[in-house]
């Protein structure tokens, strides 16, 4: 007999306890970076997505799309200002924003995973008014901070069975106002008021590194924010665990930063002892995986 199907087989049998454990459980997938550009990439998240709801996980998709945004805004010959290193979203660019996010890339992914066998509908944070937002800093126009969410249109959807896919734009406090909100403030926000079991942050990097370079895989909000402060985590990785701090002050059990480029990050984290990224908690499982 074919090795590869011996090896198959019992994968899926040391599963079955991750299997139960998440059965039920909300997800919340934050997609993006390069995954988001290449077609194999794409299906391969969107089978892993539709897997994950095959088995009895309510997976909600939050993604970005930085690179889309920027390669029409230069079509467009629309120019950018930008004040300490951060775009500038005037009127102009907040339209561009919401077309190829709610428009491009939104129904990109929800095909894709239409294609893979699952059941995808595209939101945005208008939707039923689920993200409210207001200015995050005045000098940089529509950029939003989430200050109300209203997720019962997302139950609703995954309660259906279907898989709703989100596009980060919100409205504003006032009427016809739009808001370009970063994807992984997005995802923590919604992970947030969901009370999700888990936030998934797919990124390009391998997770939260020591000072010594190797990824560690479980951290207690206490140790990330000491680890921010004496410079071990910086740059990018800064507003990423802040958004995780957040989340799980919020109600989200664990936050998850892992890398995306891995094949089948989400699989290897959730249904695997071995994890692909770096764990955010405050407590000890409730419920750990039942050993046989």
């Amino acid at each position: 007999m074919n090795r590869d199907w011996i090896a198959t087989a019992r994968t899926l049998s040391e599963a079955l306890p991750y299997l139960q454990r998440y059965t039920g459980a909300v997800v919340v997938v934050k997609f993006g970076g390069n995954a988001m550009g290449d077609d194999d990439a794409m299906a391969e998240f969107a089978r892993d997505i539709v897997l994950m709801r095959q088995v009895g996980m309510n997976p909600v998709v939050v993604h970005g799309g930085g690179p889309m945004i920027n390669d029409m805004l230069g079509k467009l010959g629309i120019k950018s200002d930008w004040v300490r290193g951060k775009r500038v979203t005037d009127k102009a660019t907040v339209e561009v924003v919401e077309m190829i996010l709610s428009g491009l890339v939104n129904k990109r992914i929800v095909q894709a995973i239409n294609d893979q066998g699952g059941r995808a509908v595209g939101i945005s944070g208008k939707d039923d008014d689920m993200m409210v937002c207001e200015a995050d800093d005045p000098e940089l126009g529509f950029v939003g901070r989430p200050v109300e969410m209203n997720v019962q249109v997302i139950r609703d959807l995954y309660n259906a069975g279907i898989i709703p896919v989100i596009a980060p734009v919100a409205t504003g406090v006032n009427d016809n106002e739009t808001f370009n909100v970063n994807g992984d403030t997005a995802a923590g926000a919604i992970a947030g008021a969901l009370q999700a079991d888990r936030l998934l942050l797919l990124t390009d990097v391998a997770g939260v590194k020591n000072k010594e370079g190797d990824v560690i895989t479980q951290m207690t909000p206490d140790e990330v924010q000491a680890m921010i402060e004496d410079g071990t985590i910086a740059g990018g990785m800064i507003p990423k665990t802040e958004t995780a701090m957040q989340a799980i002050k919020e109600g989200v059990r664990a936050v998850v930063i892992l890398d995306g480029r891995v094949p089948n990050a989400c699989l290897l984290e959730l249904f695997t002892e071995h994890g692909a990224g770096s764990m955010i908690r405050s407590t000890i499982p409730r419920v750990l995986p039942r050993r046989r």
